[in-house]
């Protein structure tokens, strides 16, 4: 059959995507010289990754980060066709990302389109509500792409036109409605949902997230998506809602992918590197306090460092860069790559929304969520690099552990990289400070 442009755009709307990119491909856009996809990080936010691998050869030049991904085509029938080696370049020194990998191993690809120098083809990608990423390529005599070509003022994201299934302005003032609603119920008594939507009690001190959570009907789920209609959502604890600019923020958690802390475990980590608990608790030891950039810290005796990046024109220049807590004999105690982070962070922040929490613990636990919130879209990691130059991102971890001498250790393992609230505009392209009673 030809695909009708009405056909593939039912077919991604049946696979839940939302936003449909279309590139109109040069002749070098092929399988030889790869697909040209933008030439920021900030790309990332919008298809998802799986794996990311540093490909470093010592040479900036040539220095380079490779991103596998959930691809498929569409066929003219109708059906998927996986692509399993395909996956992003990413090209730091530029910056540029190139698609590549999209044909090999397909069982039925579009080889025709892709492996030839031909201007004006059109390429269609979306992400599914799975993180699977779905894609068509169109002649440009097609009667498709002539129908395409004919729809007017679509907005531009970088080289792509944006189709939008869902609109994400419709989704925005969802989004705020409901958080007014929320604001409007005053204390609410704290809970969480299970997997089956059921209420359940919360009684722990980080509550505040899963109450919002559940009051939005929002469940746990495999698939690690922004929480509620392509928004990440961030409650954040306060005493006052008049004072919002001082509260800490809890970015990202991520365990250390390098360093004696990885190849030597979390007891050996805390054993020389930790220190007595403060408060006199007996045969415990910990690992905390706020660790900055460049400064060395007064109770672990440990610095942290940028590897790799260049804070003056705020690029990577090692795709094996990486954020380092040292000792003084130069040792790296603990290392996060910036591969890791890569993915970390775009996984789920191009569109995110900071909440405001006051909290009561008697008679019982119960959360009031403020009226002044934080809009945030378009990010890039390094944006976060920038801040954490600055000392404005910081890691503060909670690492302890218990029955350190007697009987079999006990550990808690927390490793946050934290940022004050007044702060959190610097890690976006656009901001937007709303009252919620005042929509």
């Amino acid at each position: 059959m030809n695909m009708t442009l009405d056909s593939l755009f039912s077919i991604f709307s049946a696979y839940g995507c939302k936003k449909i990119f279309v590139k109109s491909l040069s002749p070098n856009d092929n399988s030889k010289n790869q697909v040209y996809l933008a030439g920021s990080f900030d790309i990332l936010n919008v298809f998802p990754i799986k794996e990311i691998v540093a490909d470093s050869s010592g040479n900036w030049e040539r220095d380079r980060f490779k991103a596998s991904v959930d691809f498929l085509w569409i066929t003219e029938e109708g059906n998927l066709s996986p692509a399993p080696k395909s996956q992003l370049i990413l090209y730091p020194k530029y910056p540029e990302i190139r698609f590549s990998g999209f044909l090999q191993k397909s069982e039925n690809p579009p080889s025709g389109l892709m492996t030839i120098r031909l201007a004006e083809r059109l390429l269609f990608l979306a992400v599914t509500d799975h993180g699977q990423i779905l894609g068509y390529v169109a002649h440009p005599d097609s009667s498709l792409a002539t129908d395409f070509n004919s729809i007017k003022e679509l907005e531009e994201y970088g080289v792509f036109k944006v189709y939008e299934i869902q609109s994400e302005k419709v989704a925005k003032e969802e989004l705020l409605n409901q958080l007014q609603r929320i604001h409007n119920l005053g204390y609410i008594e704290s809970k969480r949902l299970d997997k089956d939507g059921s209420i359940l009690q919360c009684l722990a001190p980080n509550c505040g997230g899963y109450t919002l959570e559940a009051e939005l009907g929002i469940t746990p789920n495999g698939y690690s998506e922004p929480d509620f209609l392509g928004w990440e959502l961030k409650q954040f604890g306060v005493s006052n809602f008049l004072r919002t600019q001082s509260a800490i923020i809890t970015l990202m958690t991520p365990e250390p992918t390098g360093g004696f802390y990885k190849e030597q475990g979390v007891v050996e980590f805390l054993r020389k590197y930790g220190y007595p608990d403060r408060n006199g608790k007996e045969d415990r030891i910990n690992f905390g306090g706020v660790h900055r950039i460049g400064v060395l810290h007064p109770l672990t005796n440990l610095k942290m460092e940028l590897i790799g990046f260049d804070a003056d024109i705020g690029k990577i220049k090692n795709s094996d860069g990486r954020i380092a807590l040292i000792d003084d004999t130069g040792i790296e105690v603990a290392t996060w790559s910036f591969a890791s982070l890569l993915k970390h962070w775009n996984k789920k922040h191009n569109l995110a929304c900071y909440i405001p929490s006051l909290s009561q613990i008697k008679p019982e636990r119960k959360y009031w969520y403020g009226n002044k919130v934080t809009l945030g879209s378009g990010t890039d990691f390094t944006l976060v690099l920038q801040e954490m130059a600055a000392g404005n991102i910081y890691y503060d971890p909670g690492i302890k552990m218990e029955n350190a001498t007697k009987g079999t250790p006990k550990t808690k393992r927390r490793s946050q990289f934290r940022i004050k609230s007044g702060n959190l505009g610097n890690l976006y392209k656009m901001n937007e400070k709303l009252d919620l009673l005042n929509l």
